[in-house]
């Protein structure tokens, strides 16, 4: 048995041992860098090399390589039944990779309705900061008709489609994410024009622009670079 002077040693040596223990830190937001992770979601019938104008702007507002990711995808599969969970999978190994508890979504063209799919009904309502949608067919577009007889994305893209028709029920915006479109009124792929600007969003037209021009204009990427600040 323990003598009293045996006991109180023992826990004096307890206590300094529960001192000199490191306190290990809560899951940040965001990296030890600053920056919450980027993912780009490019357009049908496009690839991840189409951002190469965008990341360099982020390049030089300081972001790193190992912050800015493109997620490169099938882009003639269903949005509902196949790309957005695949995307959710690709977002969950961004953040295990950066330790980030939540990332931005910059989309183009198609890859807004993936995106938002996602953020609605596959759970990156929680995940997801910013989304930003560049010339997105948010509520259809007609031309997509021209391909829809044998192409289950063009479906998805057409007006009054189940994806659109089910984005747009109810509360186009939903949760807490910062959402941001970017339109052009010469836009010769989404019709009609006002197709991309969402309620609840911050919509920004960007004046008479070629649909794929807007992944390299300068006040565009200006203003998705000041979305994605806020």
């Amino acid at each position: 048995m323990l003598t009293a002077r045996q006991r109180l040693l023992a826990l004096l040596t307890l206590c300094l041992a529960l001192l000199a223990a490191p306190v290990l830190p809560a899951q940040a937001a965001v990296p030890a860098s600053g920056h919450v992770p980027v993912v780009f979601v490019h357009g049908y019938n496009a690839d991840p090399g189409v951002w190469g104008s965008l990341r360099e702007d982020l390049r030089a507002d300081g972001y790193a390589d190992s912050e800015l990711f493109s997620f490169g995808y099938d882009t003639h599969q269903s949005v509902n039944e196949v790309l957005s969970s695949r995307l959710a999978a690709y977002v969950d190994e961004v953040r295990r990779q950066t330790g980030a508890a939540r990332v931005d979504l910059v989309a183009h063209s198609f890859g807004s309705l993936v995106t938002r799919w996602y953020v609605k009904f596959g759970g990156g309502g929680a995940l997801v900061d910013h989304w930003v949608s560049l010339a997105g067919p948010n509520h259809g577009t007609s031309t997509a008709w021209a391909c829809a007889l044998w192409d289950q994305a063009c479906r998805d893209m057409t007006p009054g489609s189940y994806v659109v028709k089910n984005l747009n029920a109810g509360d186009e915006t939903p949760g807490a994410v910062k959402y941001a479109t970017f339109w052009s009124n010469c836009d010769e792929v989404i019709n009609p024009d006002d197709s991309v600007p969402l309620t609840g969003a911050a919509n920004t037209p960007v004046g008479c622009l070629k649909h794929n021009d807007l992944l390299g204009d300068d006040p565009t990427s200006a203003g998705v670079r000041a979305f994605l600040r806020s």
